[in-house]
Parts: C-alpha cells; structure tokens; sequence
C-alpha cells in the first residue's frame, strides 16, 4: 500500500502542492510552523476523513479561504486508486473514489491505511481515557466501516442529549425526547463496545510481545478494556450488550438529570495499560510508558498489516526526535516494509532507511 501523489488546494498553509512520493522512504524536513506535519495530516485524512489534530474541518483550511481540497493518487489491494476530500466553511465534506462520490465517511475503509506517530502519543498512557479512546476510534475506522459510521452516529446523539441535559431546567418540554435519545445511545453503545472489544483483544495478542522485546524481557505489558459496569460480557451479541447499557443507563437517570451530565455510555471508556500488574499510568517511568507507547503504535500496525497483507503508510511526524537512541533504533528496526513518511526539523541519516526522496518544507512550499 502507498500513497504516490499528493495535491492539495487551500489545506492549512499550503495554497497548491502537488507532490510525488517515493514507495520505501519519504524524508521531510523543514524549520518548524513551516508545514511539515500539515502534510502527514493530509494523508492521514484520506484513510479516514478525520484529523487527529482538529475536530472540525473549517480549521483544515487555509485562513481567509472557503474551500480546500485534498487529493491522493493510491496503490492498495492491487489496485489503483484516486480519493479526494473537498472541504467547504457551511457545508458537510464531500469524498469520492476514482470519481465515486462516497456516501460516508466509513466508505474510506480498507482503501488507504495509516498509521499516525507524533509526539503527543509518548504521552498516550499518562493522558486521560480520552486519548486511548481516539487511539482505539483512529485505528478502528480505518478497518471497519460500520464502526465509523456507528462511531459518528452516537457521537451526534450524544451531542443531543448533552444540550437535553443541559437546557431541561429551562425547557422541561426537552425531557418528552430524552428515553428515545437514551434508546438509540444504547443501541448504537452496544456496536461500539462490541468493536472495541474484539480490536483491543488484537492489540492484547500483539503489543505484549513487541514491548517484551522492546525492554529485553524486564516488563510484562498487560491490556483490559473497561467499559460499562454493566457489561457483564463485551464479547457478547451486540443484542445483549443493549440489554445490560439500559440497565446501566436507568440506574443513572436521576443522577444525569440532577448533574445535567451524561454519565452513561462507552464515551467514559478506557484502555487500561499495566506493567507488571500495575498502572502504568500511575507507577510507570517515562521512559516505560513511552515504551509502552510505541508498543501500542507498533501492534496497530501489525495488526493492519494481518487485515489487509499490505503495511499501512507509517508517517512519523518528528517523533524519533523524542526518542532515546535505544528507542529511535528500536522503532527503525521493527518498521522495515512498506511506505514510510518521516519528519524532522534537520536533514539526516537514519540508520537502515537510506535511500528514498527528501523534501524541504519551507513556508507551505516545497523548495
């Protein structure tokens, strides 16, 4: 799988590229604020129109401008294709592929796979359960559509019952709405926790033994999923999930009321990450988090790999950088194979990875 071109319009700080990448090694490099990781943003967002730096697609596009556009020629499956994103201030995103337009954004699926490196993700065991759930969704997208549009779909219900939750005291007529929103909460919560149980309980079977081999055997990575404490069985049918997310759900009716908060549901879940049976959030180093981290990425990209026998495009945006020379040599080690599309703020060598194409990114051109 490779992204061999790149166009864009109006995204971030650039008002026209076009660039061809090399198959193997991309090096892109460049002072800072100049560009650089807005590119790996670009591609990152045709593997799953979303970006992992902003929740809303206006921020995406250049200031004072009121489109962008996004277009990549890929190779995947044996095929070729051509996704494009058209972005718009006031209008929902538009996708196509090889001139199809896609209906959601779950369409992307399987078509271009990727997986995202930056330095906010060494601190993905010591932030709150809110990052290890956009880690899960991210990966998670990119291999099953019906999650993505599962995902979207309980994200705008959610977003209802909030403003329900919030404005009742003032409008208790929103109440007569609030059981059918709780109702398809439910359904669609079951859907998700069903995916995230079966996706976590991959990463249990692979992060393990990478993190094993990346500290030579000293710690024992552990992975659980905590959900709904009602949830006596995340692997059961998703009908049964819905069952026990009511049950949880009329338990905290009032409690949600009185608070004017949603306290129900999968958005409160979290990845919990042990070494050697305790919470590496709370007892690990930074140094065994960080590990423990690049543990994480790595099986994601393993994991990929067996969904679709093709590596995803790794893009690591000036995160060796972050590494010790250990680390940075271990991470180099366990990613040869496919398409890799690296930043740093200097040109240089990078042990094994030689070869490939050099960019210099300067003020949104390449120069």
């Amino acid at each position: 799988m490779t992204c061999n071109a790149l166009k864009l319009e109006r995204f971030r700080n650039y008002n026209r590229l076009e660039v061809e990448f090399d198959p193997r090694v991309n090096l892109i490099y460049g002072d800072n604020a100049q560009g650089k990781t807005n590119l790996l943003e670009a591609v990152a967002y045709l593997s799953s129109a979303r970006s992992h730096r902003t929740r809303f697609d206006r921020e995406l596009i250049m200031l004072g401008e009121n489109d962008a556009l996004v277009e990549s020629g890929i190779s995947s499956r044996n095929r070729d294709f051509v996704l494009k994103a058209q972005l718009a201030r006031g209008r929902t995103r538009r996708l196509w592929s090889n001139g199809v337009k896609l209906k959601t954004a779950g369409d992307l699926a399987g078509i271009l796979t990727t997986v995202l490196f930056c330095p906010e993700d060494l601190y993905l065991i010591r932030e709150g359960g809110a990052a290890r759930r956009r880690f899960l969704d991210g990966a998670i997208c990119q291999l099953r559509p019906r999650y993505a549009q599962a995902l979207a779909e309980y994200n705008r219900l959610y977003d209802h019952k909030v403003r329900i939750l919030r404005d009742w005291p003032e409008n208790p007529s929103l109440l007569e709405t609030l059981d059918d929103f709780n109702l398809r909460l439910c359904q669609t919560g079951a859907l998700i926790i069903h995916y995230r149980a079966h996706f976590i309980r991959r990463l249990q079977e692979e992060a393990p033994a990478i993190h094993q081999d990346f500290s030579g055997g000293r710690e024992r990575l552990e992975l659980a999923y905590q959900t709904v404490s009602t949830v006596r069985d995340c692997f059961a049918p998703a009908k049964e999930i819905f069952g026990w997310l009511t049950e949880h759900q009329e338990s905290r009716r009032r409690a949600e009321l009185d608070s004017r908060q949603c306290l129900s549901g999968p958005h409160k879940d979290d990845l919990a990450v042990l070494l050697d049976g305790q919470p590496a959030k709370t007892y690990g180093s930074q140094g065994q988090t960080r590990t423990a981290a690049l543990s994480l990425k790595l099986a994601q990209r393993e994991i990929f790999f067996q969904e679709t026998e093709e590596y995803p495009v790794l893009l690591l945006d000036d995160v060796l950088s972050e590494l010790d020379p250990k680390r940075q040599s271990f991470v180099l080690n366990r990613i040869q194979g496919g398409q890799i599309l690296i930043t740093c703020c200097e040109e240089e060598k990078l042990e094994g990875l030689e070869g490939g194409r050099t960019f210099h990114v300067q003020g949104g051109r390449l120069i």
